[in-house]
């Protein structure tokens, strides 16, 4: 009962003081040790380093390939092509959609967003919709592949996934396909949104790039973790992955350094594109996740939960999807899938069947849920502060209109397809 009241005591914190998530987070780990609810010597397994690694290195990785307008240049080529406002709105926000499977969807918008904004003022329209567009579509890919979010990192974490097995997992196809088949339903919802959106557009001057090495450093990456992927996980450290990311950093960081004027003030602004709040967020919730398990609280919310279902899988994967897309809307959906991760393998094991069909319907629903509200994901809510920054106030109304109906049809489109595929076994 103790680790119960400080866990909702906990959350319920991390929900009305979102700007200390990370302090309420520490705070709490600390409380559960010293409470005694978790051993002491159990603190540093509880954190998954792997994970921290992989977010931190690809953090710093994605700065370098921003700085490369490597991005920028990308977009300029898909906006010339195009014939109207209405394909450049659904091209930039396919093309944050595939960016964003690889670069955090924060980092993605911030890519992409200022492309809209030129566009958009250039014809004298809002940006309001391009930009809502961007940021929701970058968050639907965040679940594509392992790096494509925090979120996606701790399903790998919690379900032994490596790179690969987001494409094809035990000889079905992974989330990576299932993500797409909502992306193309969502396409569809956003064309017949911007119909009337037929001004012609052309791109005057395209972006210069000059350093192709982040690019490069980027797609390195990548390949390495693919790489690492085929290599038996008795063969490799557990930090395989972390250590990739964190290497391919450090190079592009010692590169930096070499080239710069002052290197000491290269190295300060490098590290300050690292979201240490993110790290000690995530770092503070793998504690207190691990006190909670020791305590009994995740068996016996997993046991509720299997009862309410009645024994019936489909029914528990109904529930899980869809109270997942409901919360995430409200609240940040790393604690939420941090949390419910562990929940759903009890759950699975109380039901007697695979827990990837609860696993793939959580991160659906968690995932995409945060699109519904202009708060349920950080992307929403850096494309918002791009726009204000820009002089446009985005009205609830504004944004749920475009949001609504695509977030409804990609996690319905994913909801059946991940049962097709992964609920009978």
């Amino acid at each position: 009962m103790l680790a119960l009241v400080l866990f909702l005591l906990t959350y319920m914190a991390l929900l009305v003081f979102s700007k200390y998530r990370a302090w309420i987070a520490l705070g709490s780990a600390i409380l559960f040790v010293i409470l005694g609810i978790l051993p002491a010597s159990k603190v540093f397994g509880a954190v998954d380093w792997n994970v921290i690694m992989m977010i931190a290195g690809t953090m710093g990785t994605v700065y370098f390939f921003i700085q490369s307008k490597m991005p920028a240049l990308l977009a300029d080529h898909i906006i010339d092509r195009m014939p109207n406002v209405q394909w450049v709105i659904i091209a930039l926000a396919l093309f944050s959609g595939i960016i964003s499977a690889f670069v955090d969807n924060v980092a993605t918008v911030l890519m992409v967003a200022p492309i809209a904004l030129v566009v958009s003022n250039s014809l004298k329209i809002s940006p309001v919709p391009a930009i809502v567009a961007i940021s929701i579509s970058s968050n639907l890919q965040g679940a594509a592949t392992l790096v494509g979010d925090t979120t996606a990192i701790l399903l790998g974490k919690q379900a032994g996934m490596n790179f690969a097995d987001f494409f094809w997992y035990q000889g079905k196809p992974g989330l990576f396909f299932i993500v797409q088949i909502g992306a193309v339903f969502s396409a569809i919802i956003l064309m017949v949104i911007f119909r009337k959106y037929k001004q012609k557009v052309a791109m005057q001057e395209k972006t210069v790039v000059q350093d192709y090495f982040p690019t490069m450093m980027l797609i390195g990456t990548i390949v390495l973790l693919i790489l690492a992927s085929f290599i038996d996980a008795d063969s490799k450290p557990a930090i395989t992955n972390g250590l990739i990311c964190m290497g391919v950093m450090l190079i592009g960081l010692i590169r930096e350094v070499i080239r710069s004027d002052k290197p000491s003030q290269t190295i300060k602004c490098i590290l300050k594109e690292i979201d240490v709040f993110t790290l000690l967020l995530l770092t503070s919730l793998f504690i207190v996740i691990a006190g909670i398990t020791e305590a009994g609280v995740v068996n016996e919310i997993g046991r509720i939960f299997a009862n309410i279902s009645n024994g019936n899988g489909f029914i528990a994967y109904t529930l899980i999807v869809w109270a997942s897309v409901i919360l995430s809307a409200f609240i940040d959906n790393i604690p939420y899938v941090a949390t419910m991760l562990p929940v759903t393998a009890v759950i699975a094991s109380h039901l007697g069947i695979s827990p990837t069909v609860l696993y793939f319907g959580l991160l659906i629903g968690a995932t995409l849920g945060g699109n519904l509200t202009p708060i349920g994901a950080s992307a929403n809510i850096a494309g918002i502060g791009i726009l204000r920054k820009n002089g446009n106030n985005v009205k609830i109304w504004d944004f749920m209109k475009i949001s609504f109906p695509f977030t409804l049809t990609a996690v319905a489109s994913g909801y059946v397809m991940i049962w097709l595929f992964w609920g009978r076994g």
